[in-house]
C-alpha cells in the first residue's frame, strides 16, 4: 500500500466487495495494479473535506492485457464488473497498460491521486 493510514478503513469501504472486484477483473485480464481511491476512501481515511468532493470511487486497473484493446472497450467491460448497488456508488475507471499509466499518472490529477492515497487491490 502506498498511504500512512491503516488498512481497517477498508472494512468501512466493503473491502469484501473490492476484493470480488479485483477477482472479476482478473479473470479477463492479468492485473499489474487495481488501485481505488476517489471521496469514498478519503473520508473511510478521515480526509479533511474538499472544496469539491470529486468520483465517489476513482478506479485504476493497470494490465498488459489492454494492450490492442480499444480504451472504450476497457472501461466498458471492467465498469460492467464493478457492483455498484454493492459499493454504494458508481466508479470513475481507468484502464491502462503500464507505458499509459505511468503517462496517465504524470497528466491526471485523478490518477495521480488515486496512485498515491488509494488503496492497492491486490496487496
Amino acid at each position: 500500500m502506498r498511504h500512512d493510514a491503516p488498512v481497517p478503513a477498508v472494512q468501512e469501504l466493503n473491502g469484501r466487495e473490492l476484493a470480488r472486484y479485483a477477482r472479476r477483473v482478473g479473470d479477463r485480464w492479468p492485473l499489474r495494479r487495481a488501485i481505488v481511491g476517489g471521496a469514498r476512501v478519503d473520508d473511510a481515511r478521515h480526509v479533511l473535506p474538499q472544496r469539491e468532493r470529486g468520483p465517489e470511487y476513482v478506479v485504476v486497473l493497470v494490465s498488459e492485457g489492454f494492450d490492442g484493446v480499444p480504451w472504450l472497450e476497457r472501461v466498458h467491460q471492467a465498469t460492467s464488473l464493478w457492483d455498484a448497488s454493492e459499493m454504494g456508488a458508481r466508479a470513475e475507471l481507468h484502464c491502462y497498460t503500464p507505458v499509459e499509466f505511468e503517462r496517465k499518472r504524470a497528466k491526471l490529477k485523478t490518477v495521480r491521486w488515486a496512485d498515491e492515497r488509494g488503496i492497492d487491490l491486490l496487496s
